[in-house]
């Protein structure tokens, strides 16, 4: 059964208030690291929604980018001079890369003295995430370095679940996200739309069909994280949810509205789960365990979190349900 994002989960209460913003708040200068397709959306609607002016970072020029009256600047993750040049005068950083380029990254805005910065989340909950998870691509620690320069800069987790976009024909990468993470095509995140093939994480430790999930549409997690940009205070963490779906009927809901029924169909517990991961493992399939690894993720909780302070400020944005998101994707589609 879907539930509406205010409904919570397990867990606890995002602690602390923060201010909803002024009227008065000054132009910013935004920086987005990155380029994809989620960089793209928050500053589309910076861009449209707000004075700020936006400056892409990025490793190449992007002349469509600069068609669209964009500032691309280009930089070098390996050159801390770069890195600094860039972000001189710039209040905020989005951050959209991973890996050593984002570890850079805050450094440098450290050294220039940049107010906020948002390191690439955009998922479940950080505190969930194993020591030496394979899927971390060192996020956790950037975190430990944002902790480590907390006095000298301001930062916030943007927390928004299971992009809807894993769900569209072609996957994440067909808007163009998250293509270095190893599971961003069609069907790699529980099922196959298309072809109609499923493994579901949707029973718990104790076999309870109650995994959930947190979902949210990309262009609503850009919409939220503008807004966030003007708030007096950034908390811990800022959570945002178009619909909190049971995984058991996620299925049952893909199934109905395209009218087929999943077949072959495999329903797992966090147990099977990680027998799969060792059978790819001995197979030496490492994309396939990749893919298991998000599984062993949702059964685990990781996408599923209570307390949308995000919904809960702004309620003038009313979040795409996923129904209506996936009719609009899959209509005309075989």
């Amino acid at each position: 059964m879907a539930v509406g994002p205010e409904d919570v989960s397990h867990g606890k209460e995002v602690p602390g208030l923060f201010d909803l913003p002024s009227s008065d708040m000054s132009t910013m200068r935004i920086a987005i690291a990155g380029t994809g397709g989620l960089a793209r959306l928050i500053a589309h609607y910076i861009n449209q929604d707000t004075s700020h002016h936006v400056i892409f970072l990025s490793r190449s020029d992007k002349p469509p980018l600069a068609a669209k009256g964009y500032q691309v600047t280009v930089v070098d993750y390996d050159d801390a001079d770069s890195l600094k040049y860039a972000l001189r005068g710039i209040d905020t950083v989005i951050s959209t890369v991973t890996g050593p380029s984002q570890i850079e990254l805050i450094k440098a805005a450290v050294s220039v003295r940049v107010r906020r910065f948002a390191p690439a989340e955009f998922e479940g909950l950080s505190q969930l995430r194993p020591a030496n998870d394979p899927l971390d691509r060192q996020r956790s620690l950037a975190l430990h370095w944002l902790n480590h320069y907390s006095q000298f800069i301001q930062s916030t987790k943007f927390v928004c679940g299971v992009l809807y976009e894993r769900l569209q024909p072609g996957g994440l990468t067909q808007s163009s996200i998250g293509h270095t993470s190893g599971f961003s095509g069609e069907g790699d995140y529980i099922m196959n739309c298309r072809t109609m093939e499923a493994n579901v994480p949707a029973y718990d430790a104790d076999n309870n069909s109650s995994v959930a999930i947190c979902m949210t549409a990309a262009q609503d997690v850009g919409r939220f994280v503008t807004k966030a940009i003007d708030l007096k205070q950034w908390p811990a963490e800022l959570r945002m949810s178009g619909q909190r779906i049971l995984v058991k009927d996620l299925v049952a809901t893909v199934s109905r509205l395209k009218g087929q029924v999943f077949d072959p169909i495999t329903w797992h517990n966090p147990a099977s789960l990680r027998s799969e991961l060792q059978l790819a493992a001995a197979q030496q399939d490492t994309a396939r365990g990749t893919r298991i690894q998000t599984l062993i993720a949702t059964a685990n909780g990781r996408y599923d979190f209570s307390q949308p302070n995000l919904n809960r400020a702004f309620p003038d944005i009313r979040p795409i349900s996923f129904n209506d998101w996936f009719v609009a994707k899959w209509s005309g589609q075989q």
